[in-house]
């Protein structure tokens, strides 16, 4: 997989996109796909397993991520399937893997593009353009009128079938599934705890094959997505030892 010169490819003046490569292999990594998506203008981090992509996660926000399926802790066609029901990033698959099924199975999962190695670095950086093109949406913050929400919810209800969280001034939060899984079960309990149990057993049936970190990691970017569009802060509260709340009028400190 050698690079290609920056001027190949013309998109190159498009927006600083945030690419987690997530691949097990150090030197592909490091010395080729990253230095290489950086020379076409992407932001590039590498990552070398599901775990360390998970942690990152927590501290910054991907709009697409490359993706080995050959991991050393978990398979990538998990992780994708993972990471679709999770958020909108974009998902390119680059193996190394030759089977038919492999495509069938990655694509199932969530993942938009599938390429396999060799692939040219020039390949792979038209792939995220045209892949990120599709992801464009419409900028977050759109207000909507009020409507008739739930009682004892306050300011803040779901909408849409739970796919929005309307704030107190009637800005729209688009939710990804599993956020509107959890908050719906919060709204659901009118204040009351809901066990991480509980939510990780509505997040996943199985859940004995869910990372609890991934919860962590959920409702982390869920606050953040709400403080990034300057809202009044999100009553989801932490409730030390048990799980959370959806407090509506009651100081986050009253809770145990």
């Amino acid at each position: 997989m050698e690079a290609t010169s920056v001027g190949d490819v013309a998109e190159r003046a498009l927006p600083a996109w945030h690419v987690a490569v997530l691949e097990d292999d150090a030197s592909l990594r490091d010395q080729v796909i990253v230095p290489g998506l950086a020379q076409f203008g992407f932001k590039a981090t590498g990552l070398g397993s599901a775990a360390e992509l998970y942690r990152s996660m927590l501290a910054h926000a991907f709009d697409m991520i490359v993706l080995d399926l050959g991991l050393p802790d978990e398979d990538g066609v998990s992780v994708a399937r993972y990471l679709r029901q999770f958020s909108a990033i974009g998902i390119l698959v680059l193996t190394g893997r030759e089977r038919q099924h492999d495509q069938v199975h990655s694509l199932d999962a969530g993942a938009d593009v599938f390429l396999r190695k060799p692939a040219g670095v020039a390949e792979l950086a038209a792939s995220l353009h045209s892949l990120g093109r599709r992801l464009q949406a419409p900028l977050p913050g759109t207000t909507v009128d009020n409507e008739t929400h739930s009682p004892g919810q306050g300011d803040w209800r779901l909408q849409t079938g739970g796919w929005h969280l309307v704030s107190p001034g009637g800005v729209v939060v688009s939710l990804s599934p599993s956020e509107r899984c959890v908050m719906q079960l919060l709204v659901d309990a009118r204040g009351a705890v809901v066990t991480r149990k509980d939510i990780i057993f509505a997040l996943r049936q199985d859940s004995y094959d869910f990372d609890p970190h991934r919860l962590e990691m959920l409702i982390y970017r869920l606050r953040r997505k709400v403080r990034e569009l300057a809202l009044p802060v999100l009553p989801l509260v932490t409730v030390r030892s048990s799980g959370y709340a959806f407090v509506i009028g009651h100081p986050a400190a009253s809770v145990p």
